[in-house]
């Protein structure tokens, strides 16, 4: 049992010592300015000023000032000169812990489900957190300066900080990450497809984290961008990275892409680029067709925390190819080529605010050259050039006849051709090259940077003769932004290691 005497919570002055007189104007005074600070913070915590103060964490204080006032008048207190009255303990009143107002709902969190308990206690301080508030404030200052529809900036990103601080990240609103995936999209220096960044359409699927519901949004968003060859534009987010829950990885380059078969006399049937990929996937249980061939769709490859990489195989119904023909060579035909419609790039991760997705597949459309000059033409790809060739009776004994030239050209008119029959949207790279500046003009007008990576604007063949050849760009990062993961290039080209071992 303490024997010590006891004392006031407001002061370290025992209750037992004698008091001295205080005119009750001097209580009066005490209580008028408790409420008034009651009403003016309540007031500016409903506005989302950031007060480092929860509403509780006002209201204790105010009503010990109004009790104190009371006590002032009842008892007769004695105040010492100099005292600092609003301290609990040893702790000043701005250091209160922080009851909080309930987060906005975040990774894991069901939004519709009423929360029945406390908040949690706030999330341990990790290296990445003032990185994450960094780019949580710069992305939300270019969101709510691009969109002015949303308000003011200071209550969202008051909530947002508040947010960081309990769990070590935040949950971005549906507008906001439509806008921050467009965004990615207009930044990323690689594209020159960037004209049609505001007609993105985003799939919100982030309460989606285990690998067979992954897999079937996959195989709806390949159905849906294919929009019955009017190819769509679109993404497919699905959950978070989070400080507690790794986010689902998709291992496929695209959702897309064609196995590869080393032969006994050491030639690949199909893609080269995929031979390893392929043979792990074999290793790991899956059987290609029995007749094997040059355009087999390899599996779509899910890994998850909790459950590792689990292989689907894609429907029908969401491969939709173009069988490639030439608009003159009824030869062209016969070599059996053909080509997914739908480009679904599904190994990036995207990044908004320092939130990351590492699962958000996203697609345009075609450009000519990408099936033509490269998937087709590249020499450690389909390496068609030398076969077209021959067909066509070129010289190939010599390269000054340019017959590599004239046989990639031959290959393209295929390609653009044979989608433009079927129906399926393509581009051309002369086109699509006036386009991109239109865009680059566009974005200079707006006040804003377009970050260009000119090895990958400039088109893979007749780079010269299109107009993004002839200037200089500016080459600086910008986010948000898709970027190209080491470890997922790796496990996309050769199946392994898994992303959780």
């Amino acid at each position: 049992m303490n024997d010590s005497p006891a004392t006031c919570p407001f002061h370290d002055v025992a209750a037992d010592q004698p008091a001295t007189r205080h005119s009750p104007l001097v209580a009066v005074a005490f209580a008028v300015a408790g409420l008034a600070v009651s009403g003016v913070t309540i007031g500016a915590v409903e506005l989302g000023w950031d007060l480092f103060v929860s509403r509780a964490g006002v209201v204790v204080p105010v009503v010990a000032i109004v009790l104190l006032a009371v006590g002032i008048c009842a008892h007769q207190l004695v105040a010492r000169p100099g005292e600092q009255l609003l301290q609990v303990g040893d702790r000043p009143w701005p250091q209160i812990p922080r009851a909080g107002r309930r987060a906005s709902p975040g990774p894991g969190r069901v939004r519709a489900r009423p929360v029945h308990r406390r908040d949690p206690e706030p999330a341990p301080e990790t290296p990445g957190s003032d990185a994450i508030r960094a780019a949580a404030e710069e992305f939300f200052e270019l969101y709510h300066a691009e969109n002015p529809q949303a308000g003011w900036l200071g209550p969202r990103l008051a909530a947002v900080m508040r947010e960081i601080d309990l769990t070590g990240t935040y949950w971005h609103t549906p507008e906001e990450l439509a806008f921050g995936a467009r965004v990615a999209w207009r930044n990323n220096a690689r594209c020159i497809g960037r004209l049609y960044w505001r007609s993105l359409q985003v799939r919100d699927l982030r309460t989606v984290g285990d690998a067979g519901g992954v897999a079937r949004h996959c195989f709806d968003h390949l159905r849906a961008a294919h929009n019955g060859g009017k190819i769509r534009p679109m993404i497919s987010v699905f959950a978070p990275e989070t400080p507690n829950r790794p986010a689902p990885r998709i291992w496929n380059e695209q959702l897309i892409r064609y196995a590869g078969y080393e032969q006994p006399d050491g030639r690949v049937l199909g893609d080269p680029r995929y031979v390893s990929f392929t043979r792990e996937l074999v290793r790991r249980g899956w059987q290609p067709p029995e007749v094997r061939g040059a355009f087999d769709v390899l599996p779509l490859v899910v890994e998850t925390v909790d459950e590792g990489p689990r292989m689907f195989q894609l429907p029908s119904q969401s491969v939709h190819e173009v069988s490639l023909e030439h608009p003159e060579l009824a030869w062209f035909a016969e070599l059996g080529l053909r080509w997914h419609a739908v480009p679904v790039i599904s190994s990036n991760r995207l990044l908004i605010g320092g939130v990351s997705y590492p699962a958000a597949p996203f697609n345009g459309w075609y450009m000519g050259t990408e099936i033509g000059a490269r998937n087709l033409g590249d020499s450690d790809r389909y390496a068609l050039v030398p076969e077209v060739a021959q067909r066509l009776g070129l010289d190939t004994s010599d390269e000054a006849t340019l017959w590599r030239d004239r046989a990639l050209v031959e290959i393209n008119r295929a390609v653009l051709h044979s989608f433009r029959s079927s129906g399926v949207s393509i581009t051309d790279h002369h086109t699509e090259s006036r386009r991109f500046l239109v865009h680059l003009e566009r974005e200079e007008r707006a006040g804003r940077r377009c970050p260009t990576d000119w090895s990958w604007i400039v088109p893979p063949m007749s780079g010269s003769q299109t107009p993004v050849f002839h200037r200089l760009y500016d080459s600086e990062l910008q986010v948000p932004n898709f970027f190209a993961d080491p470890d997922a290039t790796t496990r996309a080209l050769h199946g392994t290691p898994p992303a959780f071992r």
